[in-house]
């Protein structure tokens, strides 16, 4: 009898091949960031960047985002290589959310002017024309999924938010078209830990339900264990450790601190992150 049974073959959504990143070449401020970094994301992966200060974790985002062409390697995509394209053009494919609650919103505007721009991401923006009643409609429903009230105050100037309300906001609207790849750089490192708590539950609720590709860094080691189904550390550049859904599981602080003092040969020096 012939078997229909075929494995699950998942998609290579992310792919960053042997990339290099020295900044101040050839001065004495010279600073290797990235040495031979290799990671391969799949569909629907959610993974964990840690790491001390200079350890290359947003030097990786940014590079993948565009902010600053890598010395050599190859950033690929879901199977484009994007390597030699500019950030605004990147961007049609990326969400991204940054550390600053004040960044990537606009504060003069309303909340669902807001959502109408990122609804048009890749498109010519303008709003000269007001929201249809459709437009107003679907809006408010998004919005009462993150559970803040904002939907009731969709007029409201975004400048008057929490920054746990901005941070929350922001990260609909990076998720609104379903990017290819969604990077976080530390998103909840400005806020206090009863909101942190509120966007991290959001930004999983958020990641699951569309199943989107995230690359998230974070100063928190438990949430580093606690969040997605994957977790790297890195160290001087490079990747160091990569642990997997199953080992993450049971992962303890302890058992990281232990993991990393093994592949790196010293002792992991960032209260921060051991007391987040």
């Amino acid at each position: 009898m012939l078997s229909l049974y075929r494995p699950e073959v998942k998609t290579k959504m992310l792919e960053v091949k042997n990339i290099y990143k020295t900044f101040n070449p050839g001065t004495i401020n010279m600073k290797t960031a990235l040495r031979d970094v290799s990671l391969t994301l799949n569909d629907g992966d959610f993974v964990t960047v840690i790491g001390g200060n200079g350890a290359g974790k947003s030097t990786l985002l940014n590079a993948i985002a565009g902010v600053w062409p890598i010395d050599a390697g190859k950033i690929i995509l879901d199977g484009k290589d994007i390597t030699k394209l500019p950030e605004h053009k990147r961007a049609a494919y990326l969400g991204r959310v940054f550390q600053d609650p004040m960044n990537g919103t606009a504060a003069t505007m309303e909340i669902e002017e807001n959502l109408a721009l990122a609804m048009r991401r890749g498109q010519r923006r303008t709003l000269r024309q007001e929201l249809t009643k459709a437009e107003h409609e679907k809006y408010h429903e998004m919005l009462k999924v993150l559970g803040l009230g904002l939907e009731d105050r969709m007029t409201s100037k975004v400048g008057l938010l929490s920054g746990g309300q901005r941070q929350a906001l922001t990260l609909l609207m990076a998720t609104l078209k379903k990017p290819k790849l969604l990077l976080l750089d530390e998103h909840t490192a400005a806020l206090d830990p009863k909101t942190a708590s509120k966007v991290l539950a959001t930004t999983d609720m958020l990641i699951k339900r569309d199943n989107i590709t995230t690359l998230m860094i974070t100063h928190n080691m438990r949430d580093a264990i606690v969040h997605g189904n994957r977790l790297i550390m890195m160290n001087e550049g490079k990747i160091i450790l990569d642990i997997g859904e199953e080992e993450k599981k049971n992962l303890t602080v302890e058992d990281l601190l232990h993991e990393f003092e093994k592949a790196s040969g010293e002792e992991f020096a960032n209260d921060k992150a051991l007391l987040g």
